[in-house]
Parts: structure tokens; sequence; C-alpha cells
């Protein structure tokens, strides 16, 4: 799929949108490794 910018407001949005999506996976992805490495601790 490609997508054609016509404006720099245009760019920088759909840049931010990705940016935005990619640090909230990476959120997601960090806790979810915190969690498993604490939870080998408890046995």
């Amino acid at each position: 799929m490609e997508q054609v910018f016509y404006t720099l407001q245009d760019f920088m949005v759909h840049t931010k949108a990705v940016v935005y999506v990619l640090m909230g996976l990476w959120l997601i992805a960090v806790i979810g490794f915190w969690r498993f490495l604490t939870s080998r601790d408890d046995d």
C-alpha cells in the first residue's frame, strides 16, 4: 500500500502516528517481559 504525501504536515502526522503505535507496542512488550521475569522469582 503506497501513500502519497502532498504536504509536510501530512507526512509529519503520519510519522507521529506510526511512532506512537510502535511505542505502545514496545511498552506492552516490556511490561510482558518484566512480568515474565518477576513471576519466575516466585517459584
